[in-house]
């Protein structure tokens, strides 16, 4: 059976309560197969992407649509969604800080700007 975004969307935040923003688009024109993911987190603070990334030691939570997850603060998201990636044919994640998200979107805003100032 596919992974759909609301398997994915479940199992990340019952995973990441804390989480301040999730976007998830399907990649693979409504297949399931593909995916990317956008997390803004405040516990990756500190912890370069490849760490928030990195497939870890985890075994002790359980992982799965449906089934009960245990908080671990430590888990990377591909710990998380190690069941769902493995699939998928391609999963892309960028993982943010709040403050990295906000810097983002800010500079996302001043090219939309300069965008606009151009044309007219």
């Amino acid at each position: 059976m596919p992974v759909t975004p609301k398997d994915i969307e479940l199992t990340l935040k019952a995973a990441f309560p804390e989480m301040k923003y999730l976007e998830i688009t399907d990649t693979s024109s409504g297949c399931g197969s593909s995916y990317a993911v956008i997390i803004i987190n405040p516990t990756f603070e500190g912890k370069m992407t490849l760490a928030r990334h990195r497939w870890g030691t985890l075994s002790s939570v359980a992982i799965g649509p449906g089934t009960p997850m245990t908080y671990v603060p430590s888990a990377t998201v591909n710990d998380i969604m190690r069941e769902q990636i493995k699939q998928m044919h391609a999963f892309s994640q960028k993982t943010y800080t709040p403050a990295e998200w906000e810097r983002i979107k800010a500079k996302m805003a001043e090219e939309e700007a300069a965008k606009a100032a151009s044309t007219e």
